[in-house]
Formats: structure tokens, C-alpha cells, sequence
């Protein structure tokens, strides 16, 4: 099982930083939108064309990074298995399931990994103390 938690937590880091990605790209979009209507008009018209586009290519960017950082750091946490990963990556999961069709079967993936009870025992062990020689 371990195998699984690895491949949901590196696959919820590549479907997040795609999300990034996207937001950053329609932010530059919508930047060089507003730059296109400041270069071809002028006067009140234009600046509020600007204004607009450059508002909604913020909010874009906002909304993709509120929504892709928790999937970013429950993959990170997922990676190294610290407990509260697992219940971020559930989360995580089941918000996944509305974005159709990739994330929704990656959702029906993360929910099937980490409910799991082999994913309870690889979740509860301890490190193996080390000795020194």
C-alpha cells in the first residue's frame, strides 16, 4: 500500500501545480488583454477595460492557488506520512470528485488509498529507533 500513498501524493503535487500553472497563465492572459486595450484605446473606456481585465485575471490566479494549494501540501505531507496528511488527502479527495473527469477519478483513487485499513498500519508505525554504533 505504501506504493498507492506515494503515487496519490505525487500525483495530488502534479494536479495541483498544473492548477498553478493554468491560474498563472490566465493571469498573463488577462494582463496582456488589458495591455492589448490600453495600446489600441485611450480615454475613460480603455482604463476601465483594463481595470476589469486586470481584476479578473487577479481573482483567476487567487481562486486556482486557494484551491490547488491544500491538494499541494496534503501530496508533500502524503509523501513523507505524517498522520494529518492522510486526513487533508481525504479532504482533499472527496473536493476532488466535483472536478470531472481528472479529478474525480483521482478522487476516487485518493478515497480508495487512504481508507484503506494497510493504510492505517503504514500511518501508525513508528520509525525504528536508531542506534548508535
Amino acid at each position: 500500500m505504501q506504493f498507492h500513498v506515494k503515487l496519490l501524493a505525487i500525483l495530488h503535487i502534479v494536479f495541483s501545480c498544473l492548477a498553478i500553472l493554468v491560474g498563472i497563465g490566465l493571469f498573463v492572459m488577462f494582463g496582456g488583454l488589458a495591455a492589448i486595450v490600453a495600446f489600441n484605446e485611450s480615454g475613460s473606456d480603455a482604463a476601465a477595460g483594463m481595470a476589469v481585465l486586470g481584476a479578473i485575471g487577479t481573482f483567476l490566479l487567487v481562486l486556482l492557488l486557494v484551491l490547488s494549494l491544500p491538494g499541494l501540501i496534503a501530496g508533500i505531507g502524503l509523501l513523507y506520512l505524517k498522520p494529518w496528511a492522510k486526513i487533508l488527502g481525504l479532504v482533499v479527495s472527496a473536493l476532488d470528485l466535483l472536478s470531472f473527469p481528472f479529478g474525480t477519478a483521482l478522487g476516487i483513487y485518493g478515497l480508495w488509498v487512504l481508507v484503506n485499513p494497510e493504510t492505517d498500519r503504514l500511518f501508525n508505525q513508528r520509525p525504528a529507533p536508531v542506534r548508535a554504533a
